[in-house]
């Protein structure tokens, strides 16, 4: 009787570290009064198994970080024969250069989060997807595993994408793709390394990030509130994270609220596809709350607008959705603004994981960038990459290896 109230108590603190979003909640009450519960667990299922979402996969390997945690990534090399029709379709006539295109995801996701980019870009040119310490198939990092895990900083980060780097692509030019947390992380590699930027780094391209300021964002919510939200929550993060096997048993009792509000701080469109909608709230899920409460203070922290000042000469994308609770568009319009060679781009009716909501407008912008970087010496055709961006998506099925 006690360990199940105990229990209870956990999930409920953890849903309350979303309970001011009022509207998702609303929205998963009027769920649950028209939907039953025994039918969205079969729909889940159903999406679970049928979904084809994250199923891509590469070369695997494994850097191993200053501190000795184990990073994971994934190479796709480029298909020299097989895909030169679809190479001449996104880029033009002539055949890219041997630059390698690195994803970095952001928090609480996976490399899986690039799945459409990678559908459309795989066997064209050569990338590599890695997770960060804690995510997807990395390990914990070795000196803060367990309850009294010290904060991850943004600034550790950098370092590990130094040692993927090391390990994955040692020479070569470079294309660095960051979204969100990923793109803190491109700042901090630049901020610690910035001859490597000099002399290898040929484009980079920030999604749905932010260069500093996270304390002044909103989140949609009442001022109010986040304020009260932010005093209290580095200790909640903290306390639940000392109590991970409780808490992770409360997540899975609360999971339609949490489903509700990862939708509301993911997406914008009203007809996201509920298979994506599912797919994201997969990898937020797996996310580890001790993972969790050692990364969130990083945040507040974080400050690389002077960092950006490596790229400053360099083909760059800065990438937003509209509509972003998250890191919103002003962040985005901020590092445009210290890149004079950015193309600055805003989506419509997007949200935090504009990658997937939105795939063919990311995927188009990122292979003009590779056209600007270099990458491929042709004129990329717009149209025709949208194309082969959509059909790359269709045919995931059959791509999987």
């Amino acid at each position: 009787m006690g360990e199940s109230r105990s229990w209870r108590r956990a999930g409920f603190a953890g849903a309350a570290i979303g309970v001011l979003a009022a509207g998702a909640a609303a929205g998963v009450a009027v769920e649950r009064l028209t939907v039953g519960r025994s039918v969205r667990q079969k729909a889940r299922l159903a999406l679970d198994s049928t979904g084809p979402y994250g199923g891509l996969r590469g070369t695997p390997g494994r850097a191993t970080a200053d501190d000795g945690t184990v990073l994971y990534y994934e190479v796709d090399e480029v298909e020299p024969e097989a895909s030169s029709g679809r190479r001449r379709r996104l880029f033009g006539r002539k055949e890219p250069a041997p630059v390698t295109v690195v994803f970095s995801h952001g928090y609480c996701l996976n490399q899986d989060s690039w799945h459409f980019q990678r559908a459309a870009l795989r066997g064209l040119v050569r990338s590599v997807h890695w997770d960060q310490r804690g995510h997807g198939r990395s390990g914990p990092a070795v000196a803060q595993d367990g309850p009294d895990a010290a904060p991850v900083s943004i600034d550790r980060l950098g370092r590990d994408l130094k040692a993927v780097l090391d390990a994955a692509a040692p020479d070569g030019p470079l294309v660095l793709v960051g979204h969100s947390m990923g793109g803190m992380t491109v700042m901090a590699l630049a901020e610690r390394y910035p001859e490597l930027i000099r002399d290898r780094v040929v484009g980079v391209a920030f999604v749905g990030t932010s260069a500093g300021k996270l304390g002044e964002v909103s989140y949609g919510l009442p001022i109010a509130g986040v304020n009260a939200v932010r005093r209290v929550l580095p200790g909640v993060l903290r306390a639940l994270g000392s109590q991970a096997e409780l808490v992770e048993r409360g997540r899975r009792a609360t999971a339609d609220l949490f489903a509700g509000l990862i939708k509301k701080y993911s997406f914008s469109s009203r007809d996201v596809d509920p298979a994506v909608a599912r797919f994201a709230e997969r990898m937020i899920e797996s996310t580890p709350i001790d993972v969790v409460a050692a990364f969130y203070p990083a945040f507040a922290e974080h400050d690389k607008a002077a960092a950006l000042a490596a790229f400053r000469d360099l083909p760059a994308l800065a990438l937003a959705g509209d509509n972003d609770l998250v890191t919103p568009g002003s962040h985005t319009e901020a590092i445009g603004d210290l890149l004079p060679d950015a193309e600055l781009v805003i989506v419509p009716d997007a949200g935090h994981l504009v990658m997937l909501e939105h795939p063919e407008a990311v995927t188009d912008r990122l292979a003009d960038l590779l056209v600007r970087a270099g990458a491929v010496p042709g004129t990329a055709r717009k149209a025709e990459a949208a194309e082969a961006a959509t059909t790359a998506a269709a045919s995931t099925d059959t791509g999987k290896s």
